[in-house]
């Protein structure tokens, strides 16, 4: 599989209704990057990550992997090298979770009749990673929110993706799976992938990630290393919130007046 060398975007606009949804964002990201993009309701945070999975053209500016247009990149070719997991992801056919998570290997497994035995260790791999080993067997339509938010993240896992793209993953959680997902997250770009994904939880972004991306209003407001980008006027501009950030690291703390 070929590793990515750079993901960048070069001042992309997306206008909806006569608004900017994003105004002119610009970034770039390289391997072993966790990067937590973060911002209140309606910033443009889905929108973002969107449009740097490569499912949404916006109306101006460009998204460039390894200096080639996405949009240049053939289908089968991005899907092998990006994952992309939405907020709120649903399932609604009655099939098992091991065949859920398979279907992130690839598009041309068999609809019906047992998995391929060359898939079986990958999957039960993903399956382990997220807690999953007693729920494989079991109809995905019967999972809690929190499983199935772990299963969806399991299938974007389970393809070894060079850049992952995850909307919100701990959204719906319960502290020990949230927790467990962010470090799984900087576990995989200390690893040498790229990792994107918007985070609420101030406190687990500024302990886990490497980097801080801070939108208001469609437009970057703050970019840089988690300690020195959330600030508490950073904070106070994103989300009109008093807040007092403290520690470091592993330490660090968002607290809210």
């Amino acid at each position: 599989m070929n590793r990515i060398v750079e993901l960048s975007a070069s001042l992309v606009c997306v206008r909806r209704g006569g608004r900017a949804i994003l105004d002119g964002v610009t970034l770039r990201a390289q391997p072993g990057e966790f990067i937590a993009v973060i911002g209140a309701n309606g910033a443009g945070k889905s929108t973002l990550l969107s449009v740097l999975a490569g499912l949404l053209e916006p109306d101006s500016g460009s998204v460039l992997l390894d200096g080639v247009a996405l949009r240049a990149h053939r289908g089968a070719e991005l899907a092998r090298r990006r994952a992309y997991l939405p907020q709120n992801p649903r399932c609604e056919w009655p099939i098992s979770v091991e065949r859920l998570v398979a279907l992130g290997l690839t598009p041309t497994l068999p609809a019906l009749g047992s998995l391929p035995q060359a898939f079986d260790a990958r999957i039960s791999s993903a399956l382990e990673d997220c807690d999953l080993v007693q729920q494989r067997l079991q109809p995905v339509t019967t999972l809690s929110g929190g499983e199935l938010a772990r299963a969806m993240l399991a299938r974007a896992l389970v393809g070894d993706p060079q850049l992952l793209i995850v909307d919100e993953p701990i959204s719906g959680l319960d502290p020990k799976h949230a927790l467990d997902t962010v470090r799984r997250l900087r576990g995989l770009a200390d690893g040498g992938k790229l990792v994107i994904a918007s985070l609420h939880d101030l406190t687990l972004a500024a302990r886990h990630a490497t980097r801080i991306l801070a939108l208001t209003h469609g437009r970057v407001q703050g970019d840089g290393p988690p300690m020195t980008t959330l600030t508490p006027a950073l904070i106070r501009s994103a989300f009109e919130v008093e807040a007092c950030v403290s520690g470091s690291g592993a330490n660090a703390y968002v607290d809210y007046a």
